[in-house]
């Protein structure tokens, strides 16, 4: 992998980054080492709105989970949209696509189909966990 790489990594990367130590928790390692992590207002709202979900009390602490959000935000790279996009078949994918354009991203990482199935758009490689993972 091309050091400072530029990334945006999908909630549903994050989340179970945070909850497991699996391939998205390695991701996640890899990815804050060699990389530059982007993100926008829209998608660590969507973080926050999503990890702070009652669901995962019984996981991690509601504290620990905010304070992991926090940390995330500090260690991104906040782009700002110029101009929509709308090409995704969820339309609430549409803001990483538009982070990873606006960002001059070189990869999104995503378990999400909907994102997956669009690989690579306009020149930006749209890679599962396990693929990013594979890269040198």
């Amino acid at each position: 992998m091309n050091r400072h790489e530029r990334l945006v990594l999908d909630t549903n990367v994050l989340v179970s980054a945070a909850l497991h130590f699996g391939l998205p928790h390695q991701v996640l390692l890899k990815a804050r080492g060699d990389g530059i992590l982007l993100a926008s207002e829209a998608t660590l709202a969507e973080l926050h709105e999503v990890l702070l979900r009652s669901k995962f009390d019984t996981y991690i602490e509601h504290a620990i989970r905010e304070g992991i959000v926090e940390e995330y935000a500090r260690n991104c790279t906040v782009i700002s949209i110029a101009s929509p996009i709308r090409i995704c078949r969820d339309p609430r994918d549409d803001k990483f696509l538009e982070v990873a354009v606006h960002g001059r991203a070189d990869a999104i990482v995503t378990g999400d189909r909907d994102l997956l199935a669009l690989h690579p758009f306009l020149g930006i490689e749209i890679l599962t966990p396990a693929d990013y993972l594979k890269k040198k």
